[in-house]
């Protein structure tokens, strides 16, 4: 570990070591017998998962892919003793905002693939050049390359907006618009405070109800929100043990993650089954097949499902603590003193209802949508892009 503020040049390159034990782990499974007659109701089905599997051992192409990640420009830099893994494509346009984007769990800097050329480059993919972005996108801690976490705390997300605040100053950026959904929301939500008076507006998808209160009240709400409130209260009885097993014992879990692939793919793969846009039968009718692999890759080579699993713990205590309303300045970093315009986008998968979130109409730009859900820059890039290019046009 570095403990300057360089800004060292990153390439993505896994020893061919590690890739043939990765197949010949994944040739070699054990697989559980699956009861007759059951399906996606009681987690990943067998036949489904060995159809993957075998997939990723024999078709799936690592190293195109890397050729691929590597084509963006790639860097690492020590921050509050953490090493920080981030991609910075400048775009260019001049007059181009800087645009902070954060991912969450169970995804990483891979999600934002396909959305980095229309934001940096929109006169090249039929946009207006005056909606260009210069765009970070930094791997959280524990996430990715953003490993092996040094210490406990990277799990309080006001410590990971610092960070992210202090990386964008190192870029040259003091003024900068910043988005993200599932903890990445979260970081973005928290970055005014962080980073005070350099957030010009802040973009969240999907943002949720707070997972462990009551179920939600269906009377009075229209169909649409209904049908939100509805799969938030089947989610939360039947759809958060990922939730209470990595915010209690993260480090069991870890065991299984770190040691098989398999398991790694399937703890992945059951989130993109549930949280994507609910028209999508199989997760690869919702995610390319190449791009999900490439995430559960990222996540197998750097050992993040133990690293996440352990942010998660963390993270999930400053939350209680928040709700709770037991959680100190030094805990939270809340509250915002000056927040900067903020959009929501809901897809169709999400289950955020504007009379719940935002019951005053305060937040400045609400949008709707009846396609995508939790992975929005995998499953429908240009809905996302559509909506960052419209948004931000008030911080320009």
């Amino acid at each position: 570990m570095n403990n300057n503020t360089d800004i060292r040049p990153f390439r993505v390159d896994i020893p061919q070591a590690e890739l043939d034990d990765l197949r010949d782990r994944l040739t070699r499974a054990r697989w559980p017998r699956q009861i007759s007659g059951t399906g996606w109701e009681r987690g990943v089905p067998v036949d489904y998962l060995k159809e993957l599997t075998d997939y990723w051992a024999n078709s799936f192409d690592w190293r195109a892919q890397e050729k691929t990640l590597n084509e963006h420009p790639q860097f690492v830099t020590t921050i509050d003793r953490q090493d920080i893994h981030f991609l910075h494509v400048r775009s260019p346009e001049p007059d181009a905002l800087p645009l902070l984007l954060c991912h969450g769990w169970p995804g990483s800097f891979v999600d934002f693939l396909d959305v980095i050329g229309p934001l940096t480059d929109p006169r090249a993919h039929g946009g207006d050049p005056a909606d260009a972005f210069h765009v970070v996108i930094p791997s959280l801690p524990g996430f990715g390359f953003s490993n092996p976490v040094r210490e406990p705390g990277w799990g309080n997300l006001f410590r990971v907006a610092a960070a992210f605040g202090e990386l964008m100053s190192r870029l040259g950026y003091q003024r900068f618009a910043a988005q993200g959904g599932d903890v990445g929301g979260g970081v973005a939500m928290l970055l005014p405070t962080a980073a005070p008076g350099r957030v010009v507006a802040t973009h969240l998808n999907g943002p949720a109800p707070y997972p462990f209160g009551p179920p939600l009240e269906l009377d009075g709400l229209s169909d649409t929100d209904r049908a939100r409130a509805e799969r938030f209260n089947a989610a939360c009885e039947d759809g958060l043990g990922y939730l209470h097993l990595q915010s209690t014992r993260p480090q069991t879990l870890a065991y299984s993650l770190t040691d098989s692939p398999i398991g790694q793919l399937a703890w992945i793969v059951e989130k993109i089954k549930e949280w994507t846009d609910p028209a999508a039968e199989l997760p690869e009718d919702a995610v390319d097949r190449d791009q999900l692999l490439t995430n559960v890759s990222v996540y197998w080579f750097t050992g993040s499902g133990a690293s996440s699993a352990n942010t998660v713990y963390e993270g999930m205590r400053v939350y209680r603590a928040i709700a709770d309303g037991q959680a100190g300045d030094d805990q939270a970093g809340w509250p915002s003193v000056s927040a900067p315009p903020q959009a929501i986008a809901v897809f169709a998968a999400d289950m955020t209802i504007r009379a719940l979130a935002d019951p005053a109409s305060t937040v400045d730009h609400w949008s709707e949508f009846d396609r995508g859900g939790h992975f929005p820059a995998m499953e429908v890039p240009d809905l996302l892009v559509g909506d960052l290019r419209e948004f931000f046009r008030i911080a320009r």
